[in-house]
């Protein structure tokens, strides 16, 4: 079962590979499209971990729509951010179509955590 705790390590470990990301692209990645990938990947990914541990605050107001969303976001980074990653480090372009996905998995979550505050007022 996922519990408070399971998303909020989840959260924390994007937080860290966002970082790390983030400054592999600033100091050692080789080309400037590959900067901006890393530095994409990790601007995102590192927002989407904070919005995590904001959900868990609007979760413990009671607002259960907003349960949805650490999945949300949490999936949304695993292919948003893994695929620009990928591409960074040299995966063939084609990965580059999944990207959206990640996108729209973005938009939902925060679609839900919307929804839930909104019935929480």
């Amino acid at each position: 079962m996922w519990t408070r705790r399971n998303w909020l390590t989840l959260a924390a470990l994007l937080g860290l590979v966002s970082v790390a990301a983030g400054a592999f692209g600033a100091h050692v990645a080789a080309d400037e499209r590959a900067r901006d990938l890393l530095r994409t990947g990790a601007q995102y990914g590192l927002i989407h971990a904070l919005a995590v541990f904001a959900t868990a605050a609007v979760n413990t107001g009671g607002g259960r729509r907003a349960g949805l969303a650490p999945a949300l976001f949490l999936g949304g980074a695993v292919i948003f951010c893994g695929t620009l990653y990928g591409l960074a480090l040299g995966a063939p372009r084609i990965l580059g179509a999944i990207t959206p996905i990640g996108g729209l998995l973005f938009l939902a979550g925060w679609l839900a955590l919307a929804a839930s505050v909104r019935r929480q007022a």
